[in-house]
């Protein structure tokens, strides 16, 4: 059995329980207690976010389809994937020189993010890069192929790994006060991943009031 398919297997295995048990409500996370939402006129201005929304990946082999939970900062990457009732079935959490990957209830390490998911579950996604395509922007091995009527990045291709990533800008929206991409569509070869952000938060510092301690 492929990765993929293990890792199909093991959401179905974990829908399944959680229908049987009928355990109410999703698995929350703790809170990111060093920051707090912001609003902000520019995604760009954004230097940690969440994010809520759906992951579907394809394969010529299988298909895979779950609920995306990211918070991302500078220093740290917190990233989960749980069924559509909220068990969760894969963390991934890094810092720039280490990764902790939870699957199947094996723990897998690694002081790179993005080599530890492609070794364990055979999917090269372009981690260093989403962050930035999440948010709309463009990094140093992306060329614009073509842009809407607004400007906006509609469709790229990041050339710093061949094959190279063909990235498409589907729809935008309006989160924190800054205009985000609502889907994206990535493919490579014969990969192709589905991003919908159906919650897209800033973060910062928290604003300490006049007369209060830091």
């Amino acid at each position: 059995m492929n990765n993929l398919k293990r890792l199909t297997k093991t959401i179905f295995s974990c829908f399944t329980l959680s229908a049987l048990l009928l355990l109410a409500g999703c698995e929350t996370l703790p809170p990111m207690t060093d920051l707090s939402p912001i609003t902000v006129t520019d995604a760009r201005q954004a230097s940690a976010w969440e994010l809520q929304g759906k992951l579907a990946i394809k394969t010529p082999d299988d298909k895979l389809s779950a609920n995306i939970y990211w918070r991302h900062s500078e220093d740290r990457d917190e990233l989960t994937l749980t069924t559509m009732l909220g068990t969760t079935v894969l963390t991934l959490n890094s810092t720039p020189n280490s990764a902790h990957l939870h699957i199947d209830g094996k723990d897998f390490r690694d002081d790179n993010a993005q080599r530890l998911l492609e070794r364990v579950s055979g999917w090269s996604i372009p981690l260093a890069d989403l962050p930035l395509w999440i948010t709309g922007q463009i990094g140093p091995n992306d060329e614009i192929v073509e842009r809407d009527s607004q400007g906006k990045p509609k469709q790229l291709t990041n050339t710093q790994t061949p094959p190279p990533w063909q990235v498409a800008f589907l729809s935008w929206q309006s989160q924190s006060g800054a205009s985000v991409p609502h889907q994206l569509k990535l493919e490579r070869g014969d990969l192709q991943l589905k991003l919908q952000l159906n919650q897209w938060q800033a973060l910062g510092k928290p604003a300490i009031l006049v007369g209060e301690q830091p």
